[in-house]
């Protein structure tokens, strides 16, 4: 009961409110409230610029107890996202390997997550080979990165209801 009335209440906020540069909706089932989807516009300053990056979010039955489960549709050039949308974000796991607290929510997770786009973190990848290209050889890090934003993330703009 508690958990359907605070995920009414975050998912009310994030159509009202929603963070810069991110679009969320219920995508699932209304009665259970676990599957929502994003939209993530890549920040102007980043290799993602001018791309649209599409998330799906499950929120497991214990939330706010365990983070929600973020992924990327959208192939992206990064070192904290593996080539199946996986994200290395700390909030993303439980302690005592993450920093997951209740208190957190998806609207705090999806800005993390875009922040992460345009700060990588090299010392905790998910990909060891652009990590390495990321710190060694930052110019060709940038331009594959806007390769794969241009051939993956500025097709059709996504809509939702």
């Amino acid at each position: 009961m508690q958990r359907s009335l605070r995920m009414k209440k975050e998912i009310a906020d994030l159509v009202k409110n929603p963070p810069i540069g991110i679009s969320c909706w219920l995508s699932g089932d209304e009665s259970t409230l676990n599957e929502l989807d994003a939209v993530m516009f890549g920040a102007e300053d980043s290799p993602y610029a001018k791309g649209t990056f599409r998330l799906k979010i499950h929120i497991p039955d214990r939330y706010p107890f365990q983070p929600p489960q973020v992924q990327f549709l959208t192939q992206i050039y990064h070192p904290n996202i593996d080539t199946n949308g996986r994200i290395c974000l700390d909030i993303l796991k439980m302690p005592p390997k993450g920093t997951w607290k209740p208190s957190l929510n998806v609207a705090a997770v999806l800005t993390s997550i875009r922040l992460l786009m345009g700060e990588p973190n090299p010392d905790d990848p998910l990909m060891s080979d652009i990590a390495e290209e990321f710190q060694m050889r930052p110019e060709f890090y940038f331009k594959t990165a806007q390769d794969w934003t241009q051939k993956y993330a500025m097709e059709s703009k996504p809509t939702h209801p």
